[in-house]
């Protein structure tokens, strides 16, 4: 067997003109463009690409960005007061601190200071707890855009038995309640999944991810899931993404997987691209919000 790639990128694409459109009829009728700012603290060479990323991918939908570029020896109270004004800034619709910040930063209170409205990642508590409930103001980036290749690759997810390898605030427990949910995103049938989620201190992995119809990996290690660890058949999407030996590659070995598997997600090429995509898809969502909220308090 030769899984089928699920191809991250092309939907991704689909994804960006679907918000282009959106985009340029919010301008048509309010006059002016949403707006995303980004926060980055210090020179970490990943950031620095994935926010110059995001700006490109802005540029390309029609929003306005703006990246906030602070030195590493800024404190938490800095940024603290940092995001009081730009929570305040009317024109602003999107903020995002990226991430990791520097260790001596409190990244917990830094998150928890933006505006819930504003907050385009989805980790505010308000925003998180809403996700539990059924009804996100916004979805987080990673999970919806696995969710999205999952609807849009007519991968059913309904009655399967779903399992997430990692436990991360920002992808493995928000994917662990959106499996879990009566529907899917924005709407869609494809959720009421029956999800089991593991990590480092779970006993004997393999047993667990072999039961899965529905392999989701976000555990931080290169390669980590073998042939030997997937049911003959399952739907593998790789979320992962490490530097070994000089090139990217995910938490899947996906040369021995994808012999196993009946389709795979590849690195890079995979959930990279729809993260993006989702963030876009969220910043047109803050303004549209935050718009008509302004209209009814007119």
């Amino acid at each position: 067997m030769t899984a089928r790639i699920l191809d991250g990128k092309m939907i991704a694409n689909t994804i960006r003109q679907e918000v282009a459109l959106k985009v340029a009829q919010f301008k048509e009728k309010f006059s002016k463009s949403p707006k995303l700012v980004a926060v980055l603290v210090g020179d970490d060479p990943a950031s620095q690409v994935y926010v110059r990323n995001k700006e490109i991918a802005c540029s390309k939908a029609g929003i306005e960005s703006q990246v906030l570029r602070l030195e590493c020896s800024t404190t938490t109270e800095n940024l603290l007061e940092i995001l009081e004004d730009l929570n305040a800034d009317d024109t602003v619709h999107g903020i995002l601190v990226q991430l990791p910040l520097p260790t001596h930063i409190d990244s917990r209170a830094v998150l928890d200071r933006i505006e819930p409205s504003k907050d385009v990642d989805a980790f505010s508590p308000e925003n998180v707890g809403l996700m539990s409930q059924g009804r996100p103001r916004f979805l987080p980036c990673t999970p919806h855009g696995v969710m999205q290749l999952l609807d849009r690759c007519s991968i059913p997810i309904c009655g399967k038995e779903v399992v997430v390898v990692g436990r991360s605030d920002i992808v493995g427990k928000p994917l662990v309640m959106m499996c879990l949910q009566k529907t899917g995103p924005a709407g869609h049938d494809n959720a009421n999944a029956t999800v089991t989620c593991c990590h480092s201190q779970t006993t004997d992995l393999g047993s667990i991810t072999r039961r899965a119809d529905v392999l989701l990996v976000a555990i931080g290690k290169p390669n980590w899931i073998n042939a030997q660890m997937v049911k003959p058949g399952a739907v593998v999407i790789d979320i992962g993404i490490n530097r070994l030996n000089d090139r990217l590659v995910g938490d899947v070995d996906f040369d021995s997987v994808s012999q196993v598997a009946c389709a795979i997600t590849p690195v890079p090429g995979g959930v990279g691209p729809l993260t993006i995509a989702m963030l876009l898809e969220n910043t047109i969502r803050a303004a549209q919000q935050q718009q008509s909220q302004t209209q009814t308090s007119a």
